[in-house]
């Protein structure tokens, strides 16, 4: 199983300290899917740029397809660019995906006005992913545990043991790049409710 798929679920299944943004959880799906890239080398790190490695099929048609998109031609890509290039959407991509396949369904939760439902994304009973999941985050899997922490998603402080850190290098610097990256995306959030509160308070008027 992908990591990718792996972190959606734990999204899904573990309570964060706020819910996830899609934006924030996008950025993280393309940094997962670029670690099990250089993993099986199916893409390369040289310096600070990213090329495709041999092309061989990993029997996971999402991460078939973001192999198929590393950037053969020269610049290439550095890995930030890559996770806004290929973060974009993409988490609403997983779901949709994984919908199809019968592991996650929608739960309709009904608001004060029922006239106003609201839909939430839940894994479906017995999918195969959610078990992959759930065994990597009981084993505290260093790049899972990284990257649910950078989307605010953790393991209960009380009685959890901390993820030790990645050996690989290459995977140490996706995840930088990934906090980095959502780091910059939750100050140009931060900068619109600036710029809106005062758009409001000028038509408020004194």
């Amino acid at each position: 199983m992908s990591t990718a798929r792996d972190l959606l679920f734990v999204t899904l299944d573990v309570p964060g300290d706020h819910p996830v943004e899609q934006g924030d959880l996008s950025l993280a799906l393309a940094g997962a899917e670029l670690v099990d890239l250089l993993a099986s080398g199916a893409a390369l790190l040289i310096g600070d740029r990213l090329r495709p490695g041999p092309r061989t099929l990993a029997g996971d048609p999402l991460l078939d397809e973001a192999a198929a998109a590393v950037v053969g031609r020269e610049p290439y890509e550095s890995v930030e660019d890559w996770l806004w290039r290929r973060g974009r959407g993409l988490a609403a991509h997983y779901t949709a995906a994984l919908e199809a396949e019968g592991q996650l369904g929608t739960v309709r939760r009904h608001r004060w006005l029922p006239s106003r439902p609201v839909d939430r994304v839940v894994p479906a009973d017995g999918a195969p992913d959610r078990r992959s999941s759930a065994d990597r985050w009981a084993a505290r899997e260093p790049v899972l545990a990284a990257l649910a922490a950078a989307l605010g998603v953790a393991p209960d402080p009380a009685g959890a043991e901390r993820a030790a850190e990645p050996e690989d290098e290459s995977a140490v610097t996706v995840l930088a790049a990934v906090g980095d990256a959502v780091t910059e995306l939750e100050g140009v959030r931060q900068r619109r409710r600036v710029e809106n509160a005062a758009f409001d308070n000028i038509w408020r008027g004194p």
